[in-house]
């Protein structure tokens, strides 16, 4: 049975978490911690840091702003004009670009910055979406690889030493732009945020005739390369308080469009709109970990008292965790056929990752689901 924070709702399946002798989980606790810290001395921090990168002879980018067009990423963009930063924001295209994706992504660039999009090969990123479900349960591998090397490589390409990050996952330091002595991004640090999921870049070749040829962009710059340009990050969210709703109204006000509807598994309409693979991928964790997006959200709304942990929890019974049939619109056997999967397959493969410890079960062992294909949660609370 899966144990919940008691104030929020992460479950304690969640890879990381931890929880305080009084069952609060440290997301939780580093939320609760930020009403001791002094902001201002962080935003003077920041100045700090990014007048030290700052181009004075206007002849490259002062940073790198990684960018898929939604949210979090065009809030960073807002943030750095408003700071006088001048950046090449970088995109790694989606795995499945969806319309709204890519109007937003255009939305962006209209803000007033240079952007360059690197689009990996779509065959060898079919068969990486392949690999990603098959053999580690997440058919997001190849881009939660990519929103990570493809920016760095690119710092490396066009000598421009600063990479500047969005909310740090972590909630613990500034990265490495931070620190007063050894400050240079290095592999260990990317391959700590870079969602590897213990399925190496190199583990790939050979499979299905993939080439190291074909996984370029995959691939972190080498410690001599970044040491060179001496390539740095910052997450912005260290510096500044962040939060997805107040992002998504400052993005909306400059122009960034939200779907019509609440987005499939979710409790809102305002992220996860670019990648129609984002459902899978949610689902995926759903049925390894017992939680997903609704949750996620849920718990930060929670943390802020904008709802009640009892309201969240309604939220989360009522939209989370049901069998992917579609995402932003688009027909689940439609998002699998470049992958050469079958629904048939595909739901093998989804059993074959599901924890039966988490859902009901009959004598035999076998996964109970509805008539919709949706799993019997075993316990949504403690």
């Amino acid at each position: 049975m899966l144990k919940y924070c008691i104030n929020c709702l992460i479950p304690d399946s969640k890879p990381d978490i931890s929880f305080d002798e009084h069952g609060v989980c440290k997301a939780c606790t580093n939320f609760f911690n930020r009403k001791s810290i002094d902001w201002d001395s962080r935003k003077k921090e920041l100045l700090e840091i990014l007048g030290k990168y700052k181009n004075r002879s206007q002849s490259n980018w002062d940073c790198i702003v990684p960018v898929s067009g939604g949210k979090d990423s065009t809030y960073q963009v807002i943030k750095m004009l408003e700071l006088d930063m001048n950046p090449l924001c970088v995109t790694s295209t989606t795995c499945d670009l969806s319309d709204l994706g890519r109007k937003n992504i255009e939305n962006l660039k209209s803000l007033g910055v240079d952007h360059v999009q690197i689009s990996p090969n779509p065959k060898v990123r079919a068969i990486l979406n392949k690999v990603g479900l098959e053999q580690v349960g997440d058919i997001s591998w190849p881009e939660h690889v990519g929103i990570f090397t493809i920016p760095v490589r690119a710092a490396v390409q066009f000598n421009i030493p600063l990479i500047v990050w969005g909310e740090n996952s972590q909630n613990e330091y500034g990265g490495p732009a931070a620190a007063s002595e050894n400050n240079i991004l290095n592999r260990s640090w990317l391959e700590e945020f870079g969602g590897l999921l213990g399925l190496r870049v190199s583990d790939l070749v050979g499979m299905y005739g993939i080439e190291k040829k074909h996984l370029i962009n995959y691939y972190y710059p080498t410690d001599e390369e970044l040491k060179k340009v001496g390539v740095t990050g910052l997450f912005l969210g260290h510096y500044i308080p962040w939060d997805g709703l107040s992002n998504s109204l400052i993005a909306q006000a400059n122009g960034f469009q939200t779907f019509e509807t609440t987005v499939e598994g979710s409790m809102v309409n305002y992220e996860n709109l670019d990648n129609h693979h984002t459902g899978i991928h949610d689902y995926q964790k759903f049925i390894k970990f017992g939680f997903g997006r609704t949750t996620d959200i849920a718990s930060l709304h929670i943390r802020r008292g904008r709802i009640s942990r009892q309201d969240g929890l309604k939220f989360v019974k009522k939209h989370e965790g049901k069998f992917p049939w579609k995402y932003l619109g688009k027909d689940l056997e439609q998002i699998l056929e470049p992958l050469d999967i079958s629904l048939e397959s595909f739901i093998e493969i989804c059993d074959s990752f599901t924890n039966k410890k988490i859902f009901k079960t009959d004598r035999s062992g076998k996964l109970i689901k509805d008539e919709s294909g949706n799993l019997i949660k075993l316990n949504y609370d403690n």
